[in-house]
């Protein structure tokens, strides 16, 4: 383990997971791929190991909250919704408490393992914006964005790539850098129907992804099932300098 993967404060319990994910879930009951998850009262403190940026990561200024449309033709990505909800908090001196206007930055591939905006041996999406973008914590340290659940590409299990920066304009603002995760069944299931079926076999499990290995359970999404697709909250808590 490096130094980067340690986690260097406390996991919520199981009863605390428990919790906080079923007052995400009371939220569900409207339908909605964009939930809120109460966070008030129950902003839990999980400091998150971090992992590396990986080569696609592409700093082109999109604050959306749907990611899912390529702004150079509307085109959207087809796939099983997201609705994704990042609960940012700041750590120190024993005091959990929301951080507001951090920047967070979303990116992944698509349903067949594209990325875009990049020249790949696989592809070149030069010019292509999808399934990427940021949005702004708000005062209860959230930011929420709708994606589609990701596919795969050979040597990496299913992931999504997120940045957390409080000062992206400046040379030594605050950034945290990670990866997040999905149980290997829940992907099983939703990777058996299309589009994901057209990418055929091969994807690498969680236990067999090394950069997954590194902490990669710290790091695991639990996402809820709604009628549109599914929703998931990923708290975690940030010791910025």
């Amino acid at each position: 383990m490096t130094a980067d993967d340690a986690p260097i404060g406390r996991l919520l319990s199981r009863r605390e997971a428990l919790e906080l994910l079923g007052a995400g879930a009371l939220w569900l009951t409207g339908n909605t791929l964009n939930p809120g998850w109460a966070a008030a009262n129950t902003h839990p403190c999980v400091v998150r190991p971090e992992q590396t940026e990986g080569p696609y990561f592409v700093d082109e200024d999109l604050n959306r909250s749907d990611i899912r449309p390529d702004p150079a033709d509307g085109e959207v990505m087809p796939g099983t919704p997201l609705a994704l909800t990042l609960l940012i908090s700041r750590v120190g001196d024993g005091i959990c408490q929301p951080l507001p206007g951090a920047r967070v930055d979303l990116w992944h591939c698509d349903a067949l393992g594209i990325y875009s905006g990049v020249q790949d041996s696989r592809f070149n999406t030069v010019g292509k914006k999808f399934l990427r973008g940021y949005q702004t914590t708000d005062k209860e340290g959230e930011a929420r964005f709708v994606t589609v659940y990701p596919g795969w590409y050979y040597g990496r299990t299913v992931h999504i790539h997120f940045k957390i920066r409080t000062d992206p304009a400046a040379r030594q603002g605050f950034e945290f850098v990670s990866q997040l995760y999905f149980d290997d069944a829940l992907t099983d299931r939703i990777h058996s129907v299309e589009p994901y079926t057209a990418r055929g076999q091969g994807r690498v499990r969680n236990r067999n992804d090394g950069i997954f290995r590194r902490s990669g359970d710290q790091l695991m999404l639990k996402p809820v099932e709604s009628v549109e697709g599914y929703a998931a909250l990923f708290a975690i808590g940030l010791q910025i300098p």
